[in-house]
């Protein structure tokens, strides 16, 4: 019966099948969102699958069908929230057409992210299983695409347009992120800031990263 209720008729494919084993995008995620309320609350250490597999209202069966082990669905959680807010950045960017008004929205979406409870505590996570786990602290800051590589392909096209003179991109990139972040991730994951910054001075810093990056590596509009 506890298997029975792992699926439902919304789950199934469009072709009217049913789901390979293992393969059921509305199940994994279900497993996912557990696991995450579980480590966030928790720990890596301290959570077990069991606790996944309550929170989450699967069977142990399900849970090892889609998931081998605590490590291989930690990493998958980890991996899901960076793809989901990288995506959500690039999304953001694709809708300006004026870089400054870009980059603020980037600048300001960044901290938000950055310093929220939830990311902090995932960051914290990480870094505690770090060398159990290399290659996952690897994939969290420098996966496939990343920040980095969509504010890079954001600056490529006004750099092809010509309003923006920007001999390598990639530094250029890596310079606003670190401009941007005005030091307020460091201070929350190390505990020196218990909340997330206030909106005015997100904005302080925001400004103060747009205009010394636009001083650099802005054209002058009047020629």
């Amino acid at each position: 019966m506890t298997e029975l209720s792992d699926t439902s008729v919304g789950e199934l494919p469009s072709s009217g099948g049913r789901w390979a084993a293992g393969e059921d995008p509305a199940k994994r995620k279900q497993i996912l969102d557990g696991a995450r309320r579980v480590f966030m609350k928790l720990g890596f250490d301290a959570a077990s699958m069991n606790d996944v597999t309550r929170e989450a209202g699967v069977s142990k069966g399900t849970l090892y069908v889609y998931f081998a082990s605590k490590e291989e669905l930690f990493a998958a959680m980890i991996e899901s929230e960076r793809a989901a807010f990288v995506a959500s950045m690039r999304t953001a960017l694709a809708e300006h057409d004026d870089v400054e008004s870009g980059l603020r929205d980037f600048g300001t979406g960044f901290i938000a992210h950055m310093t929220d409870e939830k990311v902090i505590t995932a960051m914290r996570t990480v870094l505690g299983v770090r060398d159990r786990m290399p290659v996952l602290c690897q994939r969290f800051f420098n996966g496939p695409e990343n920040l980095r590589t969509i504010l890079r392909d954001y600056l490529t096209r006004y750099v092809e347009a010509g309003k923006l003179a920007i001999d390598d991109i990639d530094l250029a990139a890596a310079q606003f992120l670190d401009l941007s972040s005005g030091s307020f991730f460091k201070f929350r994951l190390f505990g020196s800031m218990e909340h997330a910054p206030p909106r005015h001075e997100v904005e302080r810093v925001i400004n103060g990263a747009i205009r010394v990056f636009m001083a650099a590596y802005g054209v002058n509009r009047e020629k």
